[in-house]
C-alpha cells in the first residue's frame, strides 16, 4: 500500500509540476491576447499613494480590497455620506473598471442622491451633477464595458425618468437646458438633414480633402488664433454661430464670405454630426435609422415617419436602449434585457403624451445682481420656460414596437408578459379616448377595434361614444398631470374642430368641459408648482397652434376657423393673439 500511495503522490507532483509549466508557458499569449482585447488594467493612475502600494501588494487579491471598498461605500450610502460613498466608488471603478455595477451606483449616486442634496432654488447646480451622472455612464463606463446592457439600460433610465419626468422639483430646467444644448445640432430636423447628418464625413481628415472647405478652415484660423487648434475648430466654430461676440470679428466676417457656398453647408453639416459623435456619443446614423423606426407619423403620408425631437429627454432613452439592446442584448430574457426593451416603448408612450416641446420666453423675476453677473446666454435663459404637449403622431411607432415587444415575450407567459399586456391595453384606452376628443374619431374607432380584438373584456363591448364618456369619467377620478394635459389639450382641439364646422353647441360644451378639468386639476394640486401646468389661456392658444398644424384637417376649414374666431369672437381672438406676441419675441431673437 505504502509503494502505491508513494507512486499516486509522485505521479501526481509530476503531473502538477507539468501542468503548471505549461501553464507559464501559455503567459505570455495570453497576456497578448489581453492586450489586444484592452482587458489589461494593470496600472492604476490617480489614487493615493497608500491605495496604489496596497493594489500592488496585494496582486491577486484585488478583487478582496474591491469587496471591501464596495461594501463601505454601500454603507455610507446608507448613512446619506453620498459625496464619501461617490469618491470610493470613483477608486473601484479605477481599480476594476470592468465591474458595471459600481458605474452604475456611481451614476445613479450622483444624478439622484447627491444632486438633490442641493436646494431646488439652485437648479444649474443640480442639472451639474445629472449631466454628471449620464456623462459618466456615457463616457466612460459603457466605453469600458461596451457589453454591459445594465448601463445603457441606467443611461436610458436618467434621460426617460429623472430628466424626463417630474418627480425633481427642477426637471422642466433638466428638459430646458437638454433642449437648448441639442437645438443648434439637429437643424431644421426634417429627413433632408438628418439624411445629409448620415451622410457627412466622420472625421476630420475626410472632410478637409474637399478644397473649398479646406480654403473656409484656412481663411478662419487666419481670421481667429481660437481656430488654431485643429481638436478644438469644431467647438470654437459652432460657438462662432451660436455667439459671434467672444471671437474676433474677422471671424464672422468670414462666415459671411462664404455664407450660401457648398463650402459652408457641408462644413456646418460635418460640424454638427462630429459635435452629435464626439459631445453626445450620437452616432447620426442610428438616430436617422430610429427617425425611420419610432419617428412621428407624417399626417399627409401615414407610410412616411418624420424625425424623432432630439431636444426631448425621451428620444436620447430610446436612442441608448435600443444601442444596449443591439450591442449587449443576447435575447435571453434577462431583467437587464427585460426593463431596457420596457424604456424603448415607454419612452415612445412619453413622446405620444407630451412629446411636442414648446418654448417661450416669460417675464422671470430677478435680482439686478444675479441678471448682471449671469452671462448672456444665462439671462436668455433665465427668461425661457418649457412646456411638452401630446404628440398623437406618435401613436403608430409606440403600438408597432409594443406589439414586437409583445411577440419577443408572447412564448414566456409569465409575469412579465402580463405586465406588458396590461400596460398596452391602458396605453389603448388612453389613446382612443386622446385621439376621440381631438376630434379624428375614424382613427379612435379603428383603435377601438384594435382594443375590442386583442383585449375581449366587458368594459369595451360599448359603442365608442360610450366607451370615451365612462372613460373620461374614470380619469377624471384619479387625475394627473399627463391625463389631465391630455384631456384639456384634446377638449380644446376639439371645441376648435366643433366650432369650424359649426356645431357651436358641442364646440362650447367641450371648451367649458376643458376648463372644468383645468380648474379641478389646479385644486387638487395647489401646492405643487413641480407639477403645474402653463395657465388655460396659454393652453387654449397652444391647443388653436395644435389644431391649426393638423394637415388631416382641409385647409380651407382651419383658415375659416380663425376667421370666424377673429370676427365673432373678439375677445378670444384678442387673447390668442396676444399669446402669439409672447412667443414670436422667441423668434426674433438673433441666434
Amino acid at each position: 500500500m505504502r509503494l502505491r500511495d508513494t507512486i499516486i503522490w509522485s505521479v501526481c507532483v509530476v503531473l502538477a509540476v507539468a501542468l503548471l509549466i505549461t501553464a507559464g508557458m501559455q503567459l505570455d499569449f495570453i497576456n497578448a491576447k489581453r492586450q489586444d482585447m484592452n482587458l489589461i488594467i494593470d496600472k492604476p493612475e490617480n489614487v493615493p499613494p497608500s491605495l496604489a502600494f496596497a493594489t500592488i501588494a496585494t496582486g491577486a487579491f484585488r478583487g478582496l480590497l474591491v469587496d471591501a471598498l464596495w461594501i463601505r461605500a454601500d454603507r455610507l450610502k446608507e448613512q446619506g455620506q453620498f459625496f464619501d460613498a461617490k469618491q470610493l466608488a470613483e477608486l473601484i471603478t479605477t481599480l476594476q473598471p470592468r465591474f458595471a455595477a459600481v458605474w452604475e451606483f456611481q451614476a445613479w449616486n450622483m444624478a439622484y442622491n447627491i444632486s438633490v442634496t442641493i436646494p431646488a432654488t439652485q437648479p444649474d447646480q443640480r442639472w451639474q451633477w445629472v449631466k454628471n451622472g449620464y456623462e459618466l455612464l456615457r463616457d466612460q463606463g459603457i466605453e469600458k464595458n461596451p457589453k454591459s446592457i445594465l448601463l445603457y439600460r441606467e443611461l436610458a433610465r436618467i434621460f426617460q425618468h429623472k430628466i424626463g419626468g417630474v418627480s425633481d422639483e427642477a426637471h422642466k430646467y433638466y428638459k430646458l437646458q437638454l433642449a437648448l444644448a441639442m437645438e443648434p445640432l439637429i437643424g431644421p430636423a426634417d429627413n433632408r438633414y438628418f439624411d445629409a447628418l448620415a451622410e457627412t464625413p466622420a472625421g476630420w481628415p475626410e472632410v478637409v480633402k474637399d478644397a473649398n472647405v479646406l480654403s473656409l478652415i484656412t481663411a478662419l484660423k487666419s481670421a481667429d488664433k481660437a481656430f488654431a487648434n485643429n481638436d478644438k475648430f469644431v467647438s470654437n466654430y459652432l460657438s462662432l454661430r451660436q455667439n459671434p461676440s467672444r471671437f474676433n470679428p474677422a471671424a464672422f466676417e468670414t462666415i459671411d464670405n462664404f455664407r450660401g457656398t457648398k463650402a459652408l453647408l457641408k462644413f456646418d453639416i460635418f460640424a454638427k454630426a462630429y459635435q452629435l459623435r464626439k459631445t453626445w456619443k450620437l452616432d447620426p446614423l442610428l438616430m436617422h435609422e430610429l427617425n425611420k423606426i419610432y419617428g412621428p407619423i407624417d399626417w399627409d403620408d401615414p407610410n412616411k415617419h418624420l424625425p424623432l425631437d432630439w431636444r426631448h429627454p425621451d428620444s436620447h432613452a430610446v436612442y441608448w436602449a435600443v444601442k444596449g439592446l443591439q450591442t449587449a442584448g443576447r435575447g435571453d430574457y434577462s431583467i437587464d434585457e427585460t426593463n431596457t426593451d420596457r424604456i424603448v416603448v415607454h419612452s415612445l408612450q412619453n413622446l405620444f403624451r407630451y412629446g411636442r416641446i414648446f418654448i417661450y420666453d416669460v417675464p422671470v423675476p430677478r435680482s439686478a445682481e444675479t441678471v448682471e453677473q449671469a452671462t448672456s446666454s444665462e439671462r436668455r435663459a433665465m427668461s425661457r420656460q418649457i412646456f411638452l404637449r401630446p404628440d398623437l403622431r406618435m401613436f403608430e411607432p409606440y403600438n408597432e414596437a409594443m406589439l414586437a415587444v409583445l411577440e419577443k415575450y408572447k412564448k414566456l407567459k409569465d409575469g412579465t408578459y402580463v405586465s406588458l399586456q396590461n400596460s398596452h391595453r391602458n396605453m389603448l384606452k388612453n389613446a382612443v379616448l386622446s385621439f376621440y376628443q381631438a376630434g379624428h374619431i375614424r382613427k379612435a374607432q379603428k383603435m377601438y377595434v384594435q382594443l375590442r380584438q386583442l383585449y375581449p373584456l366587458d368594459e369595451f363591448k360599448v359603442p365608442l361614444v360610450v366607451f370615451a364618456r365612462n372613460r373620461l369619467i374614470d380619469e377624471l377620478k384619479s387625475l394627473g398631470i399627463d391625463n389631465a394635459t391630455e384631456i384639456i389639450q384634446m377638449l380644446l382641439r376639439e371645441s376648435y374642430f366643433r366650432y369650424a364646422v359649426r356645431d357651436d353647441n358641442e364646440a362650447f360644451g367641450r371648451e367649458k368641459m376643458a376648463e372644468e378639468v383645468y380648474k379641478h386639476y389646479m385644486s387638487k394640486f395647489p401646492d405643487l408648482p413641480r407639477i403645474d401646468m402653463p395657465e388655460f389661456p396659454l393652453l387654449r392658444y397652444l391647443a388653436l397652434r395644435d389644431f391649426l398644424d393638423d394637415w388631416q384637417y382641409p385647409l380651407n376649414l382651419r383658415r375659416n376657423l380663425l376667421g370666424r374666431i377673429r370676427i365673432e369672437r373678439p375677445d378670444l381672438f384678442k387673447k390668442l393673439m396676444q399669446q402669439e406676441e409672447k412667443l414670436l419675441k422667441k423668434a426674433q431673437q438673433p441666434e
